[in-house]
C-alpha cells in the first residue's frame, strides 16, 4: 500500500514508512504463485534496470525511496520522514543497482526537511540533505504540468508483489498517465490539484511496498529525464482498477526549489 489510513495496509506504509513500488522482476524475484502445479510462475510487470541506467536513484535507510534533485539533496515522500530538522539517522544509498554491491555510495543525512502542513493528505513531499555529495547525475523536477501525461517510468526496490519482500535489484517498469476524473472514481479523496495517477486498467504493473519517495519521471522535450511524480499511495499494489497515486511533482516545483535552497 502506498496510502492514507482508510486504505488497506496504509498503516504499514504510514507507520512502518514502507510505501510503495510492484515492478516486476526477473528470476531474483518472488513470483506470485501460479494456478497449475509445475508451471512457470508470472512476474509483475517489469524489468531489472541495468547498472547506470538510471543514477539519480537512492535507497533510503527507513525503507523508502528518492531522488537526486541535487548531489547533496534527496527529494522524497513527506511520509517517508518524521517532520523537519536536523536528522543523523538516515543512510543514502545510491550509484549501483544492487544494494549489495561493494561499489555502493552510502553516505548519511544531516538535515530533513518535510513539506510544510503536511498532514497525511496530499503535501506528500520531503527533502533529506546529506552529508556529502552523490557525485551522479541528478533529476531534474518539472515546473509546469505539460509534461503530466503519456506513459512514465517508475523505478524503485520495493516489494514485486503485494505484502512480498523488498528486493535486492532496482527495477523498472512504464506505466500510463490516468486521468483525475477516471482516478477519482477509485480514489474519492484524490486531491486533483495535488496528486496525479498512473496505472493500467486492468492492474499488473504498479507501485507496492517499499518504494515509497521514488520518482516517477518521463523523457521532456529535450529527451531528458525529468520527474513528474512521487510514489505515495494507492489501494494494495497492481489491482484492476486501482492505479498508483503519485504526488504531483509540477503542483510542489517552486515550493520543493524554494525548500532546497534553505538547506
Amino acid at each position: 500500500m502506498k496510502g492514507r489510513p482508510l486504505k488497506l495496509l496504509s498503516a504499514l506504509k504510514r507507520t512502518a514508512v514502507v510505501g510503495a513500488v510492484m515492478l516486476a522482476a526477473a528470476a531474483t524475484l518472488q513470483p506470485v504463485a501460479t494456478a497449475a502445479a509445475g508451471a512457470a510462475p508470472p512476474v509483475v510487470g517489469g524489468t531489472r534496470a541495468a547498472q547506470g541506467e538510471f543514477p539519480f536513484m537512492v535507497r533510503l535507510s527507513m525503507g523508502c525511496g528518492g531522488s537526486l534533485l541535487t548531489q547533496q539533496i534527496v527529494l522524497t515522500a513527506a511520509h517517508c520522514v518524521n517532520g523537519s530538522g536536523n536528522n543523523t539517522s538516515i543512510t543514502a544509498t545510491a550509484g549501483v543497482v544492487d544494494l549489495q554491491s561493494t561499489s555502493a555510495i552510502k553516505v548519511k543525512s544531516t538535515k530533513v526537511l518535510q513539506a510544510p502542513g503536511y498532514n497525511g493528505t496530499g503535501k506528500d513531499w520531503a527533502l533529506i540533505k546529506l552529508a556529502s555529495p552523490i557525485n551522479r547525475a541528478t533529476l531534474n523536477i518539472a515546473d509546469t504540468n505539460a509534461y503530466d501525461s503519456g506513459t512514465f517510468t517508475v523505478a524503485g526496490w520495493g516489494s514485486a508483489r503485494e505484502g512480498g519482500a523488498q528486493q535486492r535489484y532496482l527495477l523498472k517498469a512504464q506505466v500510463p498517465f490516468v486521468s483525475d476524473a477516471s482516478c477519482g472514481q477509485s480514489y474519492p479523496g484524490l486531491v486533483d490539484e495535488e496528486e496525479i495517477c498512473a496505472g493500467y486498467t486492468q492492474g499488473g504493473v504498479d507501485t507496492c511496498q517499499g518504494d515509497s519517495g521514488g520518482p516517477m519521471f518521463r523523457r521532456d522535450n529535450n529527451n531528458e529525464w525529468i520527474q513528474v511524480g512521487i510514489v505515495s499511495w494507492g489501494q494494495g499494489c497492481a489491482r484492476p482498477n486501482y492505479p498508483g497515486v503519485y504526488a504531483e511533482v509540477s503542483h510542489f516545483a517552486a515550493d520543493i526549489r524554494a525548500a532546497a535552497a534553505t538547506l
